[in-house]
């Protein structure tokens, strides 16, 4: 089962409830590479009250707990950018 878009997304309004959110495949970008695949390369753009008095790390913690159970399903690569509301862009 590949993983899509929406899925991400519902993982991550459920978890984090965020203001902003944008969930973008890259997936095509990284043909012919190990590991991809429809579905296998995402960015998320995410800002979430959660995130506020977090670090990177931590807020990437948090983004991968959310998405947990789709890991398995076929997300091999996760570029975050995370911030608080707030925080420039």
């Amino acid at each position: 089962m590949a993983v899509n878009a929406n899925d991400i997304e519902a993982a991550l309004r459920q978890a984090l409830a965020p203001q902003h959110l944008e969930v973008i495949d890259d997936s095509s970008k990284h043909a012919g590479h190990a590991g991809a695949g429809e579905g296998s390369h995402w960015t998320v753009r995410i800002t979430s009250e959660r995130f506020a008095g977090l670090g990177a790390v931590a807020r990437h913690r948090l983004v991968y707990h959310a998405l947990a159970s789709l890991m398995p399903a076929g997300i091999h690569a996760l570029a975050i950018q995370a911030r608080s509301p707030g925080e420039a862009d």
